[in-house]
């Protein structure tokens, strides 16, 4: 399993928790999310087809791009 944590400044409420939880997880591979609004981290565990980039692909498409 992998695992990446990536700073994502645009989580501000427990909604945009939900809503990233909610479209990570369905991104085939990824078994575990967990975002924090106060640290504005997001932690995803997965497994292949899933790879980082498609993790981020994901929050850009749910305009909650990842910070470079």
């Amino acid at each position: 399993m992998e695992k990446v944590t990536l700073y994502v400044p645009g989580i501000n409420c427990m909604h945009c928790v939900h809503t990233i939880s909610t479209e990570l997880m369905e991104l085939e591979g990824v078994e575990n999310v967990q975002a924090d609004p106060e640290t504005k981290m997001v932690n995803v565990d997965f497994v292949a087809p899933a790879t980082t980039e498609k993790v981020k692909d994901v929050l850009a498409e749910i305009n909650y791009p990842a910070a470079e």
